[in-house]
C-alpha cells in the first residue's frame, strides 16, 4: 500500500493505492465544506447515491450481495433512513468504500466513487480533484518510466561486468601448443589443465594459504564439466589418442560447456540460487 496526498483548492487530500486500485479520502475532501463529516452521511442517505454505489459494486465486485442491496435501496428516501459507511460495507460486502481506523483513518472510496461524491459536493471541486489526481498519476508514471530506464541501463552494465568476469576467471583459457605438448604425471592433471588451466602442483604453489586442492574450490559448473570430461577422456583413451591430442580436445570441450552452463538459470536454481 502506498500513501500520497494531493492538494485540491487548498485542502490536502490523502490517496491510498494498492496494485491497480486508488482510494481517496472522503473525510479529507469535506474539510473545506461547512458540515464536515456529516456531509458523507448525508450523501449516503440520498437514493441516487445508493443507486450509484450499487451499480459500481455490481460491475466491480463479484462478492457483492444484491439481495441485501435491494433491502437498502427500498429503504432509501424515507425520512428515517440512515446509512453509515460501516453498515453499507457489512451488509452488502461492498469493496468500493472503506472505513479506516488509525493514523490514516476516515472514510475512503474508490476513485470512481470519490469523483461522484466530489460532484455532489461541488462540480467545481470535482474538476479540481480530477485534475490533481491525474497530475499525481502522470508524475508517478514518469517516475516509474525513469526508474525502469535506469534499471535497464544498470542491468546492461552489470551484464557486461558479469560476462567480463566470467571470461577472465571461469571459462578455461585456450591452451598453447607448448602447453599441450607437455607430459603430465597423471590423467587427473590432464583434466585439471584442460578445465582449470593448471596442474594440482601449480595450483598449490599459487594458493599456499588454501586447504585442499583445485577441485575442492571448483564451482558447481566446473564440477559438472569435470564429470563430463572424465567420461569423454575415457572414450578418447579407448580410441588410442595420444595425451596432447586429448588435452586439446578436452580443453575445447571445457570452454564450450562452461560458457553454456554459466548462462543456464536452471543450474543456478539447482545450486540454491547462488
Amino acid at each position: 500500500m502506498k500513501k500520497r496526498s494531493i492538494t485540491v483548492r487548498g485542502t490536502e487530500v490523502t490517496v491510498i493505492s494498492r496494485p491497480g486500485q486508488d482510494y481517496i479520502s472522503l473525510t479529507d475532501m469535506v474539510k473545506g465544506f461547512e458540515g464536515g463529516g456529516a456531509l458523507i452521511e448525508n450523501w449516503l442517505r440520498a437514493k441516487d447515491s445508493i443507486l450509484f454505489l450499487g451499480a459500481w459494486e455490481l460491475v466491480n465486485n463479484p462478492a457483492f450481495k444484491p439481495l441485501e442491496f435491494e433491502g437498502i435501496r427500498n429503504e432509501a428516501g424515507r425520512n428515517s433512513f440512515y446509512l453509515s459507511t460501516k453498515r453499507w460495507i457489512e451488509t452488502t460486502g461492498a469493496i468500493g468504500m472503506e472505513a479506516r481506523a488509525g493514523r490514516y483513518g476516515g472514510t475512503y472510496a474508490h476513485k470512481d466513487i470519490a469523483f461522484e461524491f466530489g460532484s455532489w459536493l461541488s462540480p467545481e471541486f470535482k474538476l479540481y480533484l480530477i485534475t490533481e489526481f491525474q497530475r499525481l498519476k502522470e508524475a508517478e508514471a514518469g517516475s516509474a518510466s525513469l526508474e525502469w530506464n535506469v534499471q535497464r541501463t544498470l542491468a546492461k552494465v552489470n551484464y557486461r561486468i558479469h560476462t567480463n568476469a566470467i571470461k577472465a576467471h571461469l571459462v578455461p583459457p585456450a591452451l598453447t601448443r607448448q602447453r599441450t605438448s607437455a607430459v603430465y604425471a597423471s590423467e587427473a592433471d590432464l583434466l585439471n589443465v584442460a578445465l582449470f588451466g593448471v596442474t594440482a602442483a601449480e595450483w598449490r604453489s599459487a594458493n599456499p594459504g588454501k586447504e585442499g586442492n583445485v577441485r575442492d574450490h571448483a564451482t558447481l559448473e566446473q564440477l559438472v564439466v569435470l564429470s563430463n570430461l572424465e567420461s569423454i577422456n575415457a572414450v578418447l583413451i579407448h580410441q588410442g589418442q595420444r595425451q596432447p591430442e586429448r588435452l586439446m580436445q578436452l580443453n575445447t570441450i571445457a570452454i564450450t560447456q562452461m560458457r553454456s552452463l554459466l548462462g543456464n538459470p536452471g543450474l543456478k536454481r539447482l545450486a540454491g540460487g547462488k
